[in-house]
């Protein structure tokens, strides 16, 4: 290539840097917070919280009518269970992605990290995910997502049912996965969701199936939860969580929730089994929250240690909206 080749691409894919910097404008958003928290059974025992995290975000419509989101999440304490080489690829990011939408096609969503499958992104139990707030906080098992995935929901097709599909590109670690989930919301304060997703590695595949129930009738919101994870070509530990949860609106500022939840582990004769009960007000734009845990049977075993059977957990917040 001659010099004047070279200096007029360098020209052009210049420019188009430039173009792209100047296309949109990103906004930052993040909350102001404040928490204390304390659980037994914890060499921590009382430690303090504030919000950490901070989200860049970005739209714009194009000329064909399509729209065009971008999303980065920067987050202290992301990936601190990683090693050093991880942390230092994933690092500043806890999650990045770019939705492009349109009424006639539908949305879709590329995360390049901290995607959701269409089966995990509902996978949060109806109590909130209790058992991530225990000393014995094991991961509850999800359907395969992660890095470089796409997350597909289809044009409206029936009034107030919603369709999601999603695809995770397989790797040294597997074939790649898909999964799916429907919604509907036909009936006054009642909502209905089921989806299903697959995990591949080598030499193991699983299926993991969520059904929820969410039903509102005047200040109370009953919701239900079930998520089964069973493995198909292996012996490996099967998972069953069911949940269910109370919230109870007294009035505008103050509400009140209580919720449970049961984790079926194969092969384990005791059930580990939490619960909580949450006060939350509101008053001038500062949101107070107290919530009360309790954690039954952890590490399936009804016998005290330092790791199993029952612990506490307390914790409270300040929430401040500007």
């Amino acid at each position: 290539m001659n010099t004047f080749k070279k200096v007029g691409l360098t020209a052009l894919a210049g420019s188009l840097v430039v173009s792209s910097a100047v296309a949109g404008e990103m906004s930052v958003a993040g909350s102001a917070s404040i928490g204390l928290k304390n659980t037994t059974k914890t060499a921590s025992g009382k430690s303090w919280t504030m919000g950490n995290q901070l989200t860049f975000s970005g739209s714009g419509e194009l000329d064909n009518g399509m729209n065009v989101s971008l999303s980065f999440v920067i987050d202290q304490n992301d990936d601190t269970t990683l090693g050093q080489s991880a942390r230092e690829t994933n690092s500043p990011f806890d999650s990045h992605s770019v939705t492009v939408s349109s009424d006639a096609l539908g949305s879709l969503v590329f995360s390049g990290e901290g995607g959701s499958s269409a089966q995990s992104a509902i996978d949060t139990t109806a109590a909130g995910d209790i058992w991530d707030n225990g000393s014995d906080n094991d991961a509850v098992k999800a359907s395969e997502a992660g890095n470089n995935s796409m997350l597909y929901t289809l044009p409206s097709v029936l009034d107030d049912l919603t369709a999601k599909v999603s695809y995770s590109p397989g790797g040294a670690g597997g074939a790649s996965a898909t999964a799916w989930h429907l919604s509907y919301a036909g009936v006054d304060g009642l909502t209905l969701d089921l989806a299903e997703g697959e995990t591949n590695t080598i030499g193991s595949e699983a299926t993991a199936t969520t059904m929820k129930a969410s039903y509102a009738y005047s200040s109370f919101t009953l919701s239900y939860s079930n998520t089964d994870y069973v493995h198909d070509l292996s012996s490996a530990t099967d998972e069953e969580v069911t949940s269910w949860n109370i919230a109870y609106t007294v009035s505008d500022d103050l509400s009140i929730a209580y919720g449970e939840e049961t984790i079926d582990t194969e092969g384990s004769a005791i059930d580990e089994e939490n619960s909580k009960i949450n006060v939350s007000y509101t008053t001038g734009g500062v949101t107070l929250s107290a919530t009360q845990f309790y954690f039954d049977n952890g590490g399936n075993s009804n016998t005290e240690s330092a790791s199993t059977g029952d612990s506490e957990r307390w914790s409270v917040s300040a929430t401040f909206a500007f």
